[in-house]
């Protein structure tokens, strides 16, 4: 029990120190995670009545999440490219209804594989922008 408390306070001070790129990898993540767990459930066949309660849990958090990445959307800085991603979250997220409603594998798993690539393409941005911020705190060092 005490290491679950370690746990969430180390989760805590992850997203308080997070940068805004940062958060919104975090959200990728725990929809897919959220999903994942979801998919898991569904292709179980056993009698176990939480399994649905579990679908119906998960899907709920990974819809959550994607409404909050749809809600972070700058369309002035972002354009039409936010316009873009406006209307595949909101798509991600019917789809995802759709699966919760019949319990059908096959949106989840659709919009699991179109999460997966905005993730991907989220971190592989996110790295290629860390080397300029080592730059610039390694040109702070010699200021303190």
């Amino acid at each position: 029990m005490l290491a679950k408390g370690y746990v969430q306070t180390y989760r805590t001070n992850a997203v308080l120190t997070a940068s805004p790129a940062q958060l919104v990898l975090m959200l990728y993540d725990g929809a897919l995670k959220a999903m994942s767990i979801a998919r898991e459930a569904m292709e179980r066949t056993d009698d176990d009545p939480r399994r649905i309660e579990t679908i119906n849990h998960q899907l709920q958090k990974a819809q959550n999440i994607v409404l909050e990445l749809q809600g972070g959307l700058n369309f002035e800085v972002g354009g039409d490219f936010a316009k873009t991603l406006h209307r595949l979250y909101d798509y991600h997220y019917r789809r995802l209804f759709e699966a919760n409603l019949r319990k059908d594998l096959a949106p989840l798993i659709e919009v699991e594989g179109l999460l997966r690539q905005l993730r991907d393409a989220w971190a592989e941005m996110l790295t290629k922008q860390e080397p300029d911020k080592s730059e610039q705190l390694e040109s702070l060092r010699g200021v303190a």
